[in-house]
């Protein structure tokens, strides 16, 4: 488990008991707690760096966990702070639109076992911690990458992608929300597409945090030692277009392309929908899904 500092926001002192319960005895984690929105604002807005994630119930009297939510996504102070949705039951199409219209959300249904929510809190955490470093190395890349016009890259590992997503993101309109969605195209050619790592498969290895371990025992592995990501790069007067290709055999696009409310508690899966909100006007898929198409208009 990383080292995080958690805002647990609900009025139900039921339900906050158990979720302080999951998780006061877990190594690296600090807890604050907030009884209603107002308090909750309040800390965020006394310290917006404080807290590495936040479970809201989303339910909570008069739309308030919503609207705490929104007031979040307008305060770019608050933008990295990955926020998770309690319900107590599993979301609605309508629930999910709304918890997504500030920004990317994750949802937990309690109540829930502690292996449960401390597996999930762990997923998001990883996430949003890998997003983050590779914002960071957003200035290091100087003015060169936004000479770019057209280029060709590929990558075979999870860290050539990483490597790569920052130098692409720095040659779009917004790199800070490029980087997210150009890193999930890689990301996912690697692991799904060469490595052939299945959806359920990649679910079991997130809750058990052996995800990076078994992408980087197949990376290695002989079959797959000359697969290799290729990402085009093309920009034009109105828009930068990303074409991604990897040498798998496809999946079903067509169930991941928008959030699907029976995969909203899962650690994974709803990537490449999230990402469509801050990093892509579009995103389509060519023939079997091995080849993603992504553009990002001009700004101005």
């Amino acid at each position: 488990m990383l080292k995080a500092h958690l805002l647990l926001v609900d009025g139900d002192p039921v339900s906050l008991g158990a979720l302080v319960h999951c998780f006061r005895s877990e190594p690296g984690i600090t807890l604050s707690t907030a009884v209603n929105p107002h308090d909750a604002w309040k800390m965020l807005q006394d310290q917006p760096g404080r807290f590495d994630l936040m479970i809201l119930d989303c339910l909570m009297r008069n739309r308030g966990g919503l609207d705490l939510l929104l007031r979040i996504g307008d305060d770019r102070r608050l933008a990295g702070i990955p926020i998770i949705l309690q319900t107590p039951l599993a979301p609605t199409a309508g629930q999910v639109r709304e918890g997504t219209a500030a920004g990317p959300c994750h949802y937990l249904t309690m109540p829930c076992g502690r292996d449960a929510a401390v597996a999930t809190v762990h997923a998001v955490l990883a996430k949003s911690s890998f997003s983050k470093a590779l914002c960071r190395q957003l200035p290091t890349r100087g003015n060169a990458p936004q000479e770019m016009a057209a280029c060709e890259f590929a990558i075979r590992t999870l860290e050539e992608a990483g490597e790569l997503a920052t130098l692409v993101a720095q040659a779009c309109p917004s790199p800070e929300a490029a980087v997210f969605g150009v890193s999930e195209l890689l990301v996912n050619g690697v692991e799904h597409g060469n490595l052939g790592l299945s959806y359920g498969e990649k679910s079991q290895l997130a809750l058990s945090n052996c995800w990076k371990s078994e992408v980087d025992r197949r990376s290695a592995h002989p079959d797959n030692l000359g697969k290799r990501v290729r990402l085009s790069f093309r920009r034009e007067s109105n828009q930068v277009t990303l074409r991604n290709a990897d040498d798998g055999q496809g999946f079903a696009w067509q169930d991941y392309l928008e959030l699907d409310p029976r995969r909203a508690c899962d650690p994974n899966g709803r990537g490449i929908a999230l990402s469509r909100i801050p990093s892509f006007s579009s995103v389509h898929y060519e023939g079997c899904g091995s080849v993603a198409v992504a553009t990002i208009a001009a700004v101005g």
